[in-house]
């Protein structure tokens, strides 16, 4: 099971298997225990142990994957393995237990899953993360999140040396925040960040295998028309997004407020159809023209296209994008979400305020 810190898959997984023997890798004595000696492993259950042993954070030691992997040939030793960092584990030689392992990622939390604490407003500035959740006020959650960032910069880039000069690292975050919600420019992003492009994309790199960014790519399945090819780029988490952006005098509401809605639709649909058996693709449609589609969402049965807006106010000119869309690909279902309360329908268009979409996402893409 991976995911990024703060999710909850250590707290998920010790209220779902209460009975579960849990190594955590992130106390020094055990960790230094196993770093040194990985085959203590089977110290820590007894034996003909039939219950599930949970390893926390796994890649802190990859060489222990040759124990787990040894213990469930010889004594089928059933094992759950977590991570937040998939960048040491890529490296050549570590035992991936290909064939004997179901791999699963878990994100932040859902509209469904906060219940009666969903809060659209709040999500948009604040994220889905569990903590944020018992937090009491706006000042807690901002400072709980700028301390998060500084937890990973320090805890995951610095200490597993990812990276020699996190200065620069730093000032990349910051850069690529503003990023969000467009069409990925390398080049661009490696002016301002005042470093070459080969180190922007070794610092992209960093964040794919911490899984704080997800890259969008275009769509361009059976093409009618040139198509921008770029990715667009989002964060993980709204409020992680927003923890990075810098702040400026000239920015408008609506100019961040797009982006981070944009970045909440994204995380809630992934985190439904990530860990789904039928394969689901999310890219993003739009022509050198001008024609747009923020999401299309592809399945073996299903095309879907959505247009996030932050406006409670609707305009029939943002359906632009879509009737393109529509006309390009007839079978796909449309549709606007927008921040306002009326639910309509224009056409073959659907249009969806953006928090009963959020809360009923699960019945409207699975059904």
């Amino acid at each position: 099971m991976f995911g990024p810190r703060g999710v909850g898959k250590s707290t998920w997984l010790r209220a779902t298997y209460p009975k579960a023997i849990y190594i955590d890798l992130l106390e020094s004595q055990i960790y230094q225990k196993l770093l040194a000696s990985p085959w203590l492993l089977s110290e820590y259950f007894p034996k003909n142990w039939s219950d599930f042993v949970i390893i926390d954070e796994v890649q802190r030691i990859p060489e222990l994957l040759n124990e787990v992997h040894r213990l469930i040939e010889n004594d089928k030793i059933k094992f759950i393995l977590t991570g937040s960092s998939a960048r040491k584990l890529r490296r050549g030689g570590v035992n991936l237990l290909a064939g004997r392992a179901l791999n699963y990622k878990m994100g932040p939390l859902m509209a469904e899953e906060a219940g009666e604490d969903f809060d659209l407003k709040s999500a948009i500035s604040f994220g889905m993360l569990p903590q944020v959740f018992n937090l009491k006020n706006n000042e807690e959650k901002i400072r709980y999140l700028s301390a998060y960032i500084e937890t990973y910069l320090k805890e995951e880039v610095m200490t597993e040396g990812m990276t020699r000069n996190l200065s620069s690292f730093a000032r990349f975050l910051e850069v690529a925040s503003f990023s969000v919600g467009s069409v990925l420019n390398m080049a661009e992003v490696a002016r301002e960040t005042m470093v070459s492009r080969k180190v922007v994309e070794s610092y992209f790199e960093i964040l794919d295998d911490l899984m704080l960014g997800i890259q969008i790519p275009a769509f361009t399945k059976r093409a009618k028309r040139e198509m921008v090819l770029k990715p667009k780029y989002y964060f993980f988490d709204t409020g992680v997004y927003l923890a990075i952006r810098p702040k400026h005098v000239l920015d408008t509401e609506s100019e961040i407020g797009g982006a981070a809605l944009e970045n909440l639709f994204l995380q809630h649909m992934l985190a439904l159809v990530t860990n789904e058996v039928d394969r689901y693709d999310i890219s993003y449609y739009r022509t050198v023209s001008g024609s747009e589609v923020d999401f299309v969402v592809q399945s073996k049965n299903k095309l879907m296209a959505f247009e996030i807006k932050n406006s409670a106010r609707y305009s029939s000119n943002w359906l632009r994008g879509l009737k393109q869309f529509g006309r390009d690909y007839p079978k796909a279902d449309l549709f606007l979400l927008y921040t306002g309360r009326e639910k309509m329908y224009v056409g073959n268009i659907q249009i969806i305020p953006v928090d009963e979409f959020l809360k009923d996402i699960r019945k409207i893409v699975l059904k």
